[in-house]
Parts: C-alpha cells; sequence; structure tokens
C-alpha cells in the first residue's frame, strides 16, 4: 500500500467519522492559531521596532543622569538619581564633543498635556511638547514632509516657530500639510508659527510620536524651563563601527563637563538605542515561552481526545482490519495505515490553525499599523508540531490494530 493510498483511506476514515474528527481538529486547529497567531504578531511587532531603531540607528547612544538602587537603614531599597544634566552642561558637551562623523542634539522635555489650538479647531491635550535644537531631528530620524528643520539661529534665539507631527495636521488641518506651513498655532497661550511638518512615524515604537510638537530649544528654555531642569543628550555616528569610540570619548567629555575627579566614579550612563532593541527582544522571549505553554497544554488535550478517537475507531473497524489481514495486507500496513489517519488529522487541524492564526497576526498589525511579516518559520514549526502531536497520539491504537489477530478479528461482532 502507497503513501498516497494511506492518505485516501484516511481521508475516508474522517469522512465517515467526521463530526467526532472535526472536534479533534479544531481543538488542535486553536493551540496552533494560539501558536502562529500569538508568535507571528510578536515577530510583526518587533519587526516594526527594530526597523524604527535601524532608521535611528544601532549607532545612536543617549547620556542620562545616573540611576541606581541603594539599600536604606530599614533594609528596604529606594532608587537614587544623579543630579540632572542641566542646559550649560548641555551645551558644553555639544560645543566640546566635536569628533568627525559624530552628530550631538541637545533637547528638553516641555509637556504632556498641551491643547494646541488653530482659529476653531483644537486638540485634546494630549500633545508632547519638546523644545530641540537643529540637530535634534535628523539624530531622532525625524523627516521633513512639508516645510523645514530650524535654523540655528531660531534656536538660540528663542523664535516662536514650531514644527508638528502629522497627528496634528489631522486634527487641525484636515491632512492637509500644505495647509498648515506658514500658519499660526497657540500651544497654551503662546503663538508659534508653522515652519515644518514631518511624515508620519507610527505609534507602534515611540508612544504617540506623530502626535508630538517641537519648538526652539532657548524658547523652550525660556518658558519651561528652570535652575535645575533635565536636558537630554543625544549622539550618533555615521558608521556603526565607530559607535564603541564614540561612546568611550563622549564619557571623557562628559566627566570633565561634569567637573569629575579621577577617584569619582560616572555620575551619568550611556544608553545605546540598540539596548532598548535587546531588552524589547528579551520580553518577547518570555512571551513566546508564555505562548509555548499554552499551546503544549492545549495539544495534550487534543493529543488525548485524538487517542480516544482512534482506539474507538480500531473497535469499530476490527472486522475491516481482520478481513485485510486475511487478503495478505501485514501488520506495518496496518499500524501505517492508523499511524497515517492520526496525522492527517493533526495535519488538517494544523492548516486550519496556521490560516487562523496568520489571519490574527495580521489583524494585530494593522491595529498597531505596522507591515505584516509572513510567518514562515512558525509555519513549518506548526506543522512538525502537528506531524508529532499525531505520530504520539496515534501510535498506540495503531501498535493495537497491528497486534490484532486475523481470525479473531474476524469473529468479533
Amino acid at each position: 500500500m502507497n503513501f498516497l493510498e494511506n492518505i485516501k483511506l484516511a481521508l475516508e476514515s474522517i469522512r465517515t467519522n467526521f463530526l467526532r474528527s472535526l472536534l479533534t481538529l479544531m481543538i488542535i486547529a486553536v493551540g496552533i492559531t494560539c501558536l502562529v497567531g500569538i508568535l507571528t504578531a510578536t515577530d510583526t511587532i518587533l519587526f516594526s521596532i527594530s526597523d524604527s531603531f535601524n532608521r535611528v540607528g544601532a549607532n545612536s547612544f543617549s547620556i542620562y543622569p545616573k540611576r541606581e538602587t541603594i539599600k536604606t537603614n530599614t533594609g528596604g531599597e529606594m532608587t537614587k538619581r544623579a543630579a540632572p544634566i542641566v542646559f550649560d552642561q548641555a551645551m558644553k558637551f555639544k560645543e566640546e564633543f566635536d569628533q568627525a562623523g559624530v552628530t550631538t542634539a541637545v533637547s528638553m522635555y516641555c509637556l504632556n498635556n498641551a491643547e494646541l489650538k488653530f482659529g476653531k479647531e483644537k486638540t485634546n491635550p494630549t500633545v508632547r511638547v519638546y523644545g530641540v535644537d537643529e540637530n535634534y531631528l535628523d539624530v531622532s530620524a525625524y523627516d521633513v514632509e512639508l516645510g523645514r528643520n530650524f535654523t540655528v539661529n531660531e534656536v538660540m534665539s528663542g523664535d516662536h516657530k514650531v514644527i508638528i507631527g502629522s497627528e496634528i495636521v489631522e486634527l487641525l488641518f484636515n491632512e492637509k500639510p500644505s495647509a498648515a506651513v506658514n500658519q499660526l498655532i497657540q500651544i497654551g497661550a503662546t503663538r508659534y508659527k508653522i515652519v515644518g511638518v514631518l511624515k508620519e512615524k507610527g505609534s507602534a515604537v515611540n508612544n504617540g510620536a506623530d502626535r508630538r510638537v517641537f519648538i526652539p530649544l532657548l524658547n523652550a528654555k525660556r518658558y519651561y524651563g528652570y535652575a535645575d531642569k533635565r536636558y537630554d543628550i543625544m549622539s550618533a555616528v555615521q558608521q556603526t563601527t565607530q559607535i564603541e569610540n564614540a561612546i568611550s570619548a563622549g564619557i571623557g567629555v562628559m566627566r570633565n563637563v561634569r567637573k569629575l575627579k579621577v577617584s569619582e566614579d560616572n555620575d551619568f550612563e550611556i544608553r545605546k538605542s540598540d539596548g532598548i532593541l535587546e531588552r524589547l527582544k528579551e520580553m518577547t522571549t518570555q512571551l513566546r515561552l508564555a505562548t509555548f505553554a499554552i499551546v503544549f497544554i492545549t495539544l495534550i488535550g487534543a493529543a488525548i481526545g485524538l487517542m480516544n478517537i482512534m482506539l474507538v475507531s480500531v473497535t469499530e473497524r476490527t472486522r475491516e482490519i481482520g478481513l485485510r489481514k486475511a487478503i495478505g495486507a501485514t501488520s506495518t500496513n496496518v499500524l501505517t495505515q492508523f499511524l497515517m489517519e492520526a496525522v492527517v488529522i493533526t495535519i488538517l487541524g494544523g492548516i486550519v490553525g496556521v490560516i487562523l492564526g496568520m489571519i490574527l497576526g495580521f489583524v494585530i498589525a494593522q491595529y498597531f499599523n505596522t507591515s505584516f511579516v509572513v510567518p514562515v518559520q512558525w509555519m513549518i514549526l506548526a506543522f512538525v508540531v502537528c506531524a508529532i502531536t499525531g505520530v504520539v497520539s496515534g501510535l498506540y491504537p495503531a501498535v493495537k490494530a497491528a497486534r490484532l489477530d486475523p481470525i479473531e478479528s474476524l469473529r468479533y461482532e
């Protein structure tokens, strides 16, 4: 009996016992849907995150005041942060960290609940406002769709100019960037002239990156700064291979700026852009492990149900088995046939599960506004898991069928 004949007989047996085969098939499909759907969605989101970080580059790093956990006298723990990087320190670092191929940007966080107005239109109070210099958009991988970036003079003179994200254009200017440039909008009680509109960046990574507006750094300092206000520093190199040398040089410059003695430890820390990505990958690894656990439990239930179906099938088809052996079928033929039936059921369940899983992954990708990644590796894994489940759950019933005595089987009622 060849391979195709075994598959044909397996499909005929499934058709004969359609309802109970369908129920087992659907249990398997649910498990595979979880496997393919969740893993596909995870990979899709991670791909989008990786793409966004690649645009910023694994070639950038930021400098922050050091944060450390210390023990208290009562045995507890508390977080201690070093003194903030103030305006003069940030600007001095930018001036002194003047290496070929390195671009440094200084920025400050102003508001996260600003309301913008243009004429009778206004946004919800959820817009984030940042003060930035002329290098910030390039280092942070923002692209100007229409208009221009700030000039050095606008940054240092504190002009009332603003660059707005694409979502602000949708809310205030009916999705028309051309209608926004050179218009005056209000941020709180202050008027700003729009000089640039940014391309859509997406919210999967940057937590509302398109719902942000940028004003010149000195203007932000004037309205939102205070004595110990923290300023952020980000540097980017042209080539990824330069990153470690740039970080080493940056540490030396910052130590001088912070006036640290040779014996003192750094009171600041360096965060590479790819370090955040690595932490996200670690989180997705834990999600994958949880997914595998869910799928494993689901497939155990499916395997038990399938084994039960196969044992019932062996009992119902005892006379058929005896007849086949009587006309020349070997025990190996019988074992292969029943084993093939179990595998076919699980593979069919896998096909349904893969289709549903891909649909689930696509829906999640659309929800997060990211590109859909075809889960080839997870599809292959799903079919391998299905085949293994079919073999494991069908082996005992198949062996039982193969060992039946043909004479006793023919007498079976």
